[in-house]
């Protein structure tokens, strides 16, 4: 594929009518949290979804910026996607000029096969060792996910409500293996301007395309995020709240823990 990232609209877009609510968010991720430096050779996971899709435009516009000094390359599983879905993904990706390698998994067939019922504990946990895998692959050191503020705000609670800790996805960590850094650059976008990127600029992006997302089975994230809908009618500043109280953990006030004794 043919890039010219000088004529890019969607790039345009993101520097002009986004420019306070998602680039400038973007950036902040990256400096607060160190994300990316110089001679970095970055994956950025490509679902086809709206994140992701956004994640991409956002990556060749830094690369266009020339302020950081890296190598980006965009890869994408496919678990078991629909053909009409596949085809979809691809027209996608042609129009939105983001080369993206493909390959193919069977993370989905074995995923509901093992739990029918709740399978997307066991298909988040595999789609991550493929993905790992197939980065360290490629030689690069950094994955980039497309996770945003309200993925953020809604890991917590799912963790506090259905199992017991508190704990959340971070911008920075260090892979199960030790050889990759997890990056996540969005952290401070909110999916609200993500969305409005997309109807603005009329992509259609892509669903997860398995039957949790179209609703017919039980999701855990889909009840928080109603919860949340829901609180923010009274508490429009809600999620921000949650937000910040994941950096402004008081350590003398959680029960168990005991000053000089990590152990409680």
């Amino acid at each position: 594929m043919t890039l010219n990232l000088e004529k890019d609209l969607y790039l345009e877009s993101l520097r002009k009518s986004y420019r306070k609510k998602i680039w400038r968010k973007f950036i902040k991720a990256i400096r607060d949290f160190n994300l990316i430096e110089d001679g970095d050779k970055i994956a950025v996971g490509v679902s086809g979804g709206k994140d992701s899709l956004i994640l991409c435009k956002l990556f060749q516009e830094l690369k266009r910026d020339k302020s950081k000094k890296f190598e980006v390359v965009f890869i994408s599983m496919n678990p078991g996607f629909s053909e009409e879905d596949l085809f979809s993904f691809k027209q996608n990706l042609i129009s939105l000029n983001i080369p993206c390698e493909i390959f193919d998994s069977n993370v989905w067939e074995v995923a509901f096969k093992e739990d029918p019922q709740n399978p997307c504990f066991l298909c988040a946990k595999m789609r991550r060792g493929v993905l790992y895998n197939k980065v360290e692959e490629l030689g690069c050191n950094k994955l980039a996910l497309g996770h945003h503020f309200d993925d953020i705000v809604e890991t917590c609670l799912i963790n506090m409500f259905y199992a017991g800790t508190i704990k959340t996805m971070i911008p920075k960590v260090t892979s199960t293996s030790g050889k990759l850094t997890v990056i996540r650059p969005m952290a401070y976008i909110k999916e609200k301007d993500i969305i409005s990127f997309m109807n603005r600029n009329e992509i259609k992006p892509m669903g997860c395309g398995c039957s949790v997302e179209a609703g017919e089975k039980d999701s855990k994230r889909r009840e928080i995020k109603e919860l949340l809908n829901t609180l923010e009618k009274k508490n429009p500043n809600i999620k921000q709240s949650i937000f910040n109280s994941l950096k402004n953990i008081n350590i003398d006030y959680v029960m168990g823990y005991k000053k000089g004794n990590k152990n409680g």
